[in-house]
């Protein structure tokens, strides 16, 4: 982590713009705290244009247009459950304990990946190995083959996974739509997540 806070403070002497802000790197957890997580959404690294990212997974502040894989996310919803979302901003989730993760929390504006590989997946895989260590009946919800590859940090035993392409335009229609990702969720948890925004 030290590496990561050096390479941090060098962006920032570099006068790198960095998303989401600072004071948001860490939303995820604060919006669902450890002992409250039931679901979790594993995203690669923030979105990389202005005023999208901000600290949860897949979701951008209200008011801001829905990116294309949020698009499908809302698609596929509304195919599952017959729900239409038109709020960008997924908050509500994370308070029900759908913790939206990012494996990067970081990225630098319009460059997409530019924070891998310096420091936030040791953090982020050992979160997921804690989570899958100390607690039981998480489902995790694994799209793409970057968030499936955290698979093996994940006992089958005491968790679901359930796994998809991922949402981007590029792969929805190769599975991910048709997932029932969402009731399949709903099905395994005691208490459901209300998906409806």
């Amino acid at each position: 982590m030290l590496d990561l806070k050096s390479f941090l403070i060098q962006q920032k002497k570099q006068k790198k713009i960095i998303y989401p802000h600072s004071k948001n790197w860490f939303k995820a957890f604060e919006l669902t705290p450890f002992d409250k997580v039931r679901v979790v959404i594993l995203g690669q690294d923030p979105y990389h244009g202005e005023k999208q990212a901000h600290g949860l997974s897949f979701s951008v502040p209200q008011n801001i247009k829905a990116p294309p894989s949020l698009k499908n996310i809302f698609k596929e919803i509304n195919n599952d459950l017959q729900i239409d979302n038109k709020t960008t901003d997924l908050t509500p989730w994370a308070k029900q304990g759908v913790l939206l993760l990012n494996s990067v929390l970081t990225v630098e504006k319009n460059s997409p990946a530019s924070h891998s590989n310096k420091g936030w997946e040791v953090f982020t895989d050992k979160v997921i190995s804690l989570l899958n260590q100390h607690k039981k009946g998480i489902v995790f919800l694994l799209w793409g083959a970057y968030a499936q590859s955290k698979s093996i940090l994940i006992d089958t035993n005491k968790h679901l996974i359930l796994k998809a392409v991922h949402p981007s335009p590029l792969s929805a229609y190769r599975g991910f739509f048709g997932c029932k990702h969402f009731s399949k969720t709903n099905n395994y948890l005691s208490q459901p997540i209300n998906w409806k925004l």
